[in-house]
């Protein structure tokens, strides 16, 4: 898979990519990262990729014309473009997966007042992390890649992300505990250590279900 990240602010990506996962991902060549500075497309002779909103208003909205270049230059008839804004709808673990499955995603990440609404047009998926609003979309698109690339096969086990909680059972994972047995007067469930693993799974079900009625009931409708 191939993913370009659209953004004003390519540093803010150095950690990204040099730690854990990502980088043994980007290393064992199941992935390619790249970032792509979009003031590089503007035709403005002072670099400008962004004016004054019609109408009035506060802040400052990126135009067309870097963006639309851009994502010209680089798209293919693989390319998905994904645009980062609170009005998109709100990202989940299906999307991830099926995002997964692509060869090339392309990620706009906006800044400062927003974007002009005409750069909508050229996205296949308009995606929203949460009911908040950030500086930037460089987290968000950290968020998106970071969920993605770990499902691409080879990256991680795959039996690792089977279990993650908001798979296709919309349940929340089951706790999870390591040695020692007991730490400050806390135990671990007897059952995980009675070897019996049908009750063992019988028991993270029932964890699931109790963990997503208590914290997510939102889930289960």
């Amino acid at each position: 898979m191939k993913i370009d990240i659209l953004t004003l602010f390519p540093d803010m990506f150095n950690g990204f990519i040099t730690e854990s996962i990502i980088k043994r991902a980007i290393e064992n060549k199941h992935v390619e990262v790249n970032f792509i500075n979009f003031r590089d497309y503007t035709n403005d002779p002072h670099g400008k990729v962004d004016d004054t909103p019609y109408g009035g208003g506060a802040g400052m909205v990126l135009a067309c014309q870097p963006i639309f270049d851009c994502v010209k230059a680089i798209r293919t008839a693989e390319s998905k473009v994904i645009l980062l804004t609170p009005s998109g709808v709100p990202y989940k673990q299906k999307m991830a997966y099926d995002l997964s499955k692509e060869k090339h995603l392309i990620i706009i990440c906006g800044h400062y007042e927003g974007f002009d609404d005409r750069i909508e047009t050229l996205a296949d998926y308009l995606i929203s992390i949460g009911d908040y609003v950030l500086t930037g979309g460089e987290v968000p698109a950290m968020v998106l890649a970071d969920s993605i690339i770990r499902l691409i096969p080879g990256v991680i086990n795959e039996s690792s992300h089977l279990n993650d909680s908001f798979n296709e059972n919309y349940l929340l994972d089951y706790p999870t505990f390591t040695k020692p047995a007991e730490y400050e007067g806390l135990k671990v469930p007897e059952v995980l250590i009675s070897g019996d693993h049908q009750k063992i799974n019988e028991w993270r079900y029932q964890e699931s279900v109790k963990r997503t009625k208590e914290r997510r009931p939102d889930l289960l409708k």
